[in-house]
């Protein structure tokens, strides 16, 4: 689901990342909130206040999703869900998971658990609002415990509608396993459901624009619903791939016979003789017999032409990393995951310092095309 993102912190053993999306979304909410809720509702009070009552809003949604989705990722610990952490993106956040849940139960319990998390915040803050009104405490103060109380309240209920891959979505994917004992097929009904939620919400939203001429609120409902819909095709298709390559290895997937170049070599000799004959992007660079790191077609990019003869493609290399690298024996899945996040379509596989071939995202869609065509379970 994710591109490149960027790492803010550790929470009880859980990254927290936020996808550069997620920027625009905090911007419109410290507006939104600083221009127009926290003006209309209190009355009176200063710009720099209202902007200041919206940062703060702003902020406290931001920790109030990360402690939603915390309560996923701890209930997916408890039963032994291996989680790669938080992300929080344009329309919210995300446990990311490695696999999917063992049962209906632990799907059921795992998410449920975010919009009871919601619900305790949003009663929380609804206590806290009522003692504050009765020891006078200031209007500011009082408006974004009014606005916390009611936004974590609209995330659940928001997260409670049966629209996979929303955590209603997913609690109406545990009845429906629990009754086939079929995950597959009750994924494919849950995320039919939430690709229609999606559709309904597009549509409310050009009929807003149309008939009520709230045109900010109709483009909102838009892009929620073309979103949810989206997401919903996606969950599906990611299960279909998790359970097409359940317990396949990157070894078995790699390419031992690996085109490779020695770090003497000139980009300009690099370019003429290696990118235009195999049309790879990237290059392992090799020297007696040991990998030494790689080069690719990005970094070419950024090497003026007139100095390609002068530069070499040792200096050029980047050295192994866990970005474009990984061991022979991992999950052809956490290879997947690794592409993902850097945008490399190739990683070489590497035991003890010794390059054993490459493993690259062409390889592996053909062989889940093959698998899929060939597969007879029935959706």
């Amino acid at each position: 689901m994710f591109g490149k993102r960027i790492t803010l912190f550790k929470l009880l053993g859980f990254e927290v990342h936020i996808d550069p999306s997620w920027l625009i979304i905090a911007g419109l909410v410290v507006w939104s909130l600083a221009d127009g809720l926290f003006p209309s509702l209190y009355k009176g009070l200063s710009g720099s206040t209202y902007w200041m009552m919206g940062i703060i809003g702003a902020l406290s949604l931001f920790l109030s999703i990360i402690f939603h989705e915390l309560c996923h990722s701890l209930v997916a610990r408890r039963f032994g869900l291996p989680m790669r952490g938080i992300t929080l993106f344009i329309f919210g956040g995300v446990a990311e998971m490695h696999e999917e849940p063992e049962n209906a139960k632990v799907e059921f319990l795992m998410a449920i658990a975010g919009p009871v998390s919601s619900v305790l915040l949003g009663l929380i803050f609804m206590g806290i609002h009522g003692l504050g009104r009765g020891l006078g405490w200031p209007q500011a103060v009082l408006g974004v415990l009014y606005y916390l109380e009611l936004i974590n309240l609209l995330l659940a209920g928001f997260n409670l509608l049966p629209a996979f891959p929303l955590d209603g979505g997913r609690v109406l994917r545990s009845a429906l396993w629990k009754w086939k004992n079929n995950l597959r097929w009750a994924t494919h009904i849950a995320s039919q459901i939430g690709s229609g939620f999606g559709i309904g919400l597009m549509v409310l939203g050009g009929v807003n624009v149309l008939f009520t001429g709230n045109v900010v609120g109709g483009i909102w409902w838009f892009l929620i619903g073309m979103f949810l819909k989206n997401a919903s095709a996606m969950s599906y298709q990611q299960l279909l791939l998790r359970k097409s390559l359940e317990g396949e290895k990157v070894g078995d997937f790699m390419r031992k016979t690996t085109v490779t170049v020695p770090p003497d070599l000139s980009v300009s000799e690099l370019v003429e003789d290696y990118i235009y004959k195999y049309h790879f992007k990237m290059f392992p660079v090799v020297e007696n017999g040991r990998l030494e790191g790689c080069v690719t077609t990005r970094q070419v990019k950024e090497i003026p032409k007139e100095e390609w003869d002068k530069r070499t493609v040792g200096v050029l290399a980047t050295r192994c990393s866990s970005g474009n690298t990984v061991d022979p024996g991992a999950d052809v899945m956490e290879a997947l995951s690794r592409m993902n996040t850097t945008g490399n379509s190739r990683l070489m596989v590497v035991k003890e310092g010794r390059l054993l071939g490459v493993i690259s995202l062409k390889d592996i869609m053909g062989h889940l095309s093959v698998k899929l065509d060939l597969s007879s379970d029935d959706v």
